[in-house]
């Protein structure tokens, strides 16, 4: 079976004794591509590092992350404009609303967000959105930007209810599901049912929300087998057909199978 972490933050300091030892576990536990979104512009060099130690398995991401949308927004988003006109990235992000930590930044959020999803229509590149305690703000500025026009993505460790999902599917993006999946009481189990596979990518958001039975301790890569495990038991498929079905949809998405991916 093969796998795509279609986010994890592997550049991440939690790593750091042991970064190697946890891409080379997720390699031998399937997963054969990862995905590396980025925060600021502080994390560019160990993310951009990975990707060179790692090519064909670690993938960069450029954007900026909503929790990192501050006064100096402009000059973060410069620097990921920059970025991009020097090369091709696998995806514009990670970059959304956050309205969970800080919701004083609500407009400046908003423009951040509104200027990047406009770059990566620009580009043709796909998005990675960040959508805290935001996820019916995020649709409804999709719905007012994109009017008809190409632009796909992912909500990222998608938390919102099947009627959201639903708009979301009509956007033409995809939801991230990960370790928030196996938590009880969460609520994500009873929504994941009623989705189609179709709809679903695969995620760790590594180093957070490792799944049961590691939760509360570091995510990796290599857990990503145990979040298909529980959506195969939700819709009552095979883990076989999860990893099929969710590898195929990161590939449509990332452009991997036309050689677009990273490149």
């Amino acid at each position: 079976m093969m796998f795509v972490d279609t986010h994890a933050h592997l550049y991440a300091e939690e790593f750091a004794h042991d970064r190697d030892e946890m891409i080379q576990r997720a390699i031998e536990s399937g997963v054969v591509r990862m995905y590396l979104p980025n925060i600021d512009s502080e994390s560019i060099e160990g993310m951009l590092e990975l990707e060179v130690k790692y090519p064909g398995v670690c993938y960069a991401m450029m954007g900026l992350h909503p929790c990192y949308v501050r006064e100096e927004f402009e000059e973060q988003l410069a620097v990921v404009e920059d970025w991009w006109s020097r090369r091709a990235f696998a995806a514009v992000g990670e970059i959304g609303i956050d309205l969970y930590w800080d919701k004083s930044t609500y407009e400046m959020q908003r423009e951040a967000f509104s200027r990047q999803v406009d770059l990566a229509m620009k580009i043709g590149k796909p998005i990675v959105i960040h959508s805290r305690a935001s996820t019916q703000e995020v649709i409804d500025t999709l719905v007012e930007k994109v009017r008809g026009k190409a632009l796909r993505g992912i909500f990222h460790c998608f938390s919102g209810t099947v009627d959201q999902a639903m708009m979301i599917q009509e956007l033409g993006f995809y939801v991230g599901i990960g370790g928030v999946v196996t938590f009880k009481n969460a609520g994500l189990d009873k929504v994941v049912q009623e989705l189609p596979l179709e709809l679903l990518v695969l995620e760790t958001d590594s180093p957070y929300l490792a799944p049961v039975p590691y939760r509360g301790k570091r995510n990796e890569s290599a857990y990503i087998p145990m979040v298909a495990a529980r959506v195969a038991e939700l819709k009552d498929v095979s883990v076989e057909e999860v990893a099929e079905v969710t590898t195929r949809n990161a590939n449509a998405l990332f452009g991997f199978d036309e050689g677009l991916s990273g490149d």
